[in-house]
């Protein structure tokens, strides 16, 4: 096979970063990754706005025929409905705004893997680990922990950003118990699943938060052993935020010195956000790592993270690898070299002070859709410092499908990204107004009511939107 070249494969026309950069997605695909096809209207039915439908695809034979269609042909129209579904996803915390894919689609020539220590070169010219460094600077100062005083690494993701934060916490204190609100991300269950520790699941609020009297009676209870907690700054399905400094005087007040107990903060989608709202996430407090997702507020065309930790807890998990020439402390060894560029392209395009306007909107638009929500007369919650609006779930499958919302019970909400503009949650709002109509129209089905779900005083059901009256 020869070698890739670059004016072979990435360049059939001459084009500039800007050029590039400023086309569609469709116009992208169809002009540079497949030139195969004509970069005409394809003669193919158009798969509209509805829900994708699985392709039942073969790996195809190069040398047997095909009368089927060519692989290229295959690829442009998946791309044609992907980029028709991105104005109805609504219901999961990606952020899929983003134009730097064309001016970086050049280095998909290459393969990168970031594989050991980043803060150690590698035997190989192939990584990005310098990138990588640069953006582990950029969240030790956003989190206030000096660059001597750190470690961290670019994940695959929140999950990985967990499962290491949590692997610390027990490696520092191996007899520790777990503790983690009912409301965390699944993965801290799986982390406790994974390495056999003993956990205990702390009951939260209405709202998602932590209940605190609960989290005060269980370390109460076991405070023979210490404690390894998970502290979400911001739950999966409803956007609470625990409240970290409540949760230091508990333990505190419960008799936990600061040598026997961990803190691993998820701050998956919000630890992008609070810095510019509150400033409850600092190094500056005994918490011993912070872990967020990469692609979610950020944005990234692959999932990945950013996990970091003080540097006097790695060398419980660094182990030396003669064969890569490195320490490794890391969950996965093998990395995605690509990510990090992404993250520094992005955090280097926005920087702060357009993070901060993203957060702002965000938090304006939610609150724009809670508002047109309750107007319509449905159930809605929307938590303090939180863009996920919790509504009544839609009656109709095929209504959720559409509009990819997630769901639990009676619930559903949408999450307003930073791509989510007001127009497409007009569309979603009329949309909904009209099925409700058809949905409850004879009077023999009523909308759910998620008092308990979401509050009494946030429920729109026929019992709780007239007066109560106290017995």
């Amino acid at each position: 096979m020869g070698s890739l070249s670059l004016e072979m494969d990435f360049e059939p026309s001459p084009m500039t970063p800007r050029s590039l950069a400023a086309m569609t997605p469709r116009s992208l695909a169809r002009r540079r990754l497949f030139p195969n096809v004509d970069n005409k209207k394809q003669k193919m039915a158009q798969p509209g706005a509805g829900p994708r439908k699985n392709l039942e695809l073969e790996v195809m034979e190069p040398a047997l025929k095909n009368d089927g269609p060519s692989l290229d042909t295959i690829l442009v129209n998946y791309l044609d409905t992907l980029t028709q579904r991105v104005n109805y996803h609504l219901g999961y915390p990606v952020n899929i705004c983003y134009d730097h894919y064309a001016t970086l689609a050049p280095l998909l020539q290459f393969h990168l893997n970031n594989c050991g220590d980043p803060f150690l070169q590698n035997t190989v010219d192939f990584h990005s680990k310098d990138f990588e460094v640069a953006v582990l600077n950029w969240f030790a100062k956003l989190w206030e922990i000096e660059k001597d005083q750190y470690w961290g690494y670019v994940t695959n993701g929140g999950t990985e950003g967990n499962l290491h934060g949590i692997l610390l916490g027990r490696e520092l204190l191996p007899e520790g118990i777990l503790y983690a609100s009912k409301d965390s991300h699944y993965s801290v269950f799986k982390a406790a699943r994974m390495y056999r520790m003993d956990s205990e699941t702390i009951n939260t609020s209405v709202n998602g938060e932590m209940d605190y009297s609960d989290l005060r009676a269980k370390l109460l209870q076991n405070k023979d052993k210490p404690a390894i907690i998970n502290v979400t700054i911001g739950t999966t399905f409803k956007g609470a935020i625990d409240d970290l400094d409540v949760i230091l005087e508990i333990l505190k007040e419960c008799g936990y010195s600061q040598d026997r107990f961990y803190i691993h903060c998820d701050a998956a989608l919000c630890g992008l956000m609070t810095p510019f709202i509150n400033n409850m996430i600092s190094f500056k407090k005994p918490i011993g790592s912070v872990t967020i997702s990469g692609h979610k507020f950020l944005g990234c065309p692959m999932p990945c993270g950013v996990q970091i930790t003080r540097k006097s807890y790695i060398n419980n998990l660094s182990t030396n690898v003669e064969y890569i020439a490195s320490v490794d402390a890391t969950i996965s060894g093998s990395r995605n070299g690509l990510t990090p560029i992404f993250l520094w392209y992005s955090l280097s395009a926005k920087g702060q002070v357009g993070l901060q306007k993203d957060v702002k909107r965000c938090l304006d638009n939610a609150k724009y859709l809670k508002d047109r929500l309750q107007q319509a007369g449905i159930s809605v919650m929307l938590n303090e410092l939180s863009i996920i609006v919790v509504l009544e779930r839609p009656r109709d499958h095929e209504f959720v499908r559409r509009w990819q919302l997630s769901c639990v019970k009676d619930m559903a909400h949408v999450i307003v990204m930073p791509g989510i503009t007001r127009e497409m949650l007009d569309n979603f709002m009329s949309e909904l107004v009209q099925q409700r109509k058809v949905w409850y129209q004879n009077g023999k089905t009523d909308p759910p009511c998620v008092g308990e779900d979401i509050g009494a005083q946030n429920c729109a059901c026929s019992y709780h939107k007239i007066d109560y009256i106290c017995p």
